[in-house]
């Protein structure tokens, strides 16, 4: 198991933090009007069942790690007592406003410990920010550590190297006087590492109907399955790929579960 001191931990967020795309710092306040909670439900319904049916008992306590702005949490709340770590503190201020009743903990998924077991963890698209095997590992390695026994944990990247192709996409929002528009472009400027950018173009309307743009990178981690697979079965868990077919995906990425074997 990898360990850190306090001093080291401390170290690794500063470094991460200084490190965040500007939407989870100086931006965050945007997180709102650029992704909606509303867009999340038949996502969290699917998320919700899968991780259901790989416990061995009904879970009632749920680790989200990288739990962003809590839009996955608004729809998952109803169903489990939710524990929400994120290590961007503007992301967790727009989280608690959506999820008042929730536990909010600041954190890296790579570090952090809590010192309790909860019946499963999930990682949704905030994976995506561990950029190489090790960095995956140790985030797994977190879920393994917080996931008691006969509990399972849900990994879900958005993309994985197999099938990524190179696209753009485009959204925003709305809301309380405010509006976003954004356009997004998916690339890969290396096929051989671990890593691809997903570059932001923002428009951003303020209350005043006064609009400026905003430009972000995004650096991401792509492993093919193979890799997802033996790295969670490095930790211990027993792994299992959910086919893409199970999930409503625009990339066609499966997700990857966890299992952790009883006593």
């Amino acid at each position: 198991m990898i360990n850190e001191s306090d001093s080291e931990v401390t170290r690794s967020q500063h470094a991460a933090g200084a490190n965040m795309p500007r939407l989870y710092g100086d931006l965050s306040s945007w997180w709102p009007v650029l992704s909606a909670p509303e867009d999340y439900g038949e996502y969290a319904s699917f998320y919700r069942k899968t991780i259901v049916a790989a416990c061995s008992s009904a879970p009632q306590t749920l680790l989200e790690l990288g739990s962003g702005g809590g839009n996955n949490a608004s729809h998952l709340k109803a169903f489990f007592t939710m524990t929400l770590v994120d290590l961007s503190p503007g992301m967790l201020g727009v989280s608690r406003s959506l999820n008042p009743e929730c536990e909010h903990i600041q954190g890296d998924m790579r570090s952090i410990r809590l010192g309790r077991l909860f019946d499963a963890v999930f990682i949704e698209d905030a994976i995506a920010y561990m950029t190489t095997e090790h960095d995956l590992h140790r985030a797994i390695e977190t879920a393994f550590i917080h996931c008691r026994p006969g509990g399972a944990a849900l990994f879900c990247p958005d993309y994985i190297g197999e099938t990524f192709r190179s696209s753009t996409s485009h959204g925003g929002h709305d809301v309380a006087g405010r509006g976003m528009r954004y356009l997004e472009w998916d690339w890969d400027p290396d096929p051989t590492d671990t890593t691809h950018i997903t570059d932001f173009a923002y428009l951003l309307r303020d209350e005043k109907g006064e609009v400026r743009c905003e430009y972000d990178r995004h650096v991401l981690g792509l492993f093919k399955c193979e890799d997802w697979l033996r790295v969670i079965s490095d930790v211990c868990f027993r792994a299992q790929m959910v086919q893409p077919e199970d999930r409503k995906s625009e990339s066609g990425a499966p997700l990857f579960l966890g299992i952790k074997q009883g006593l």
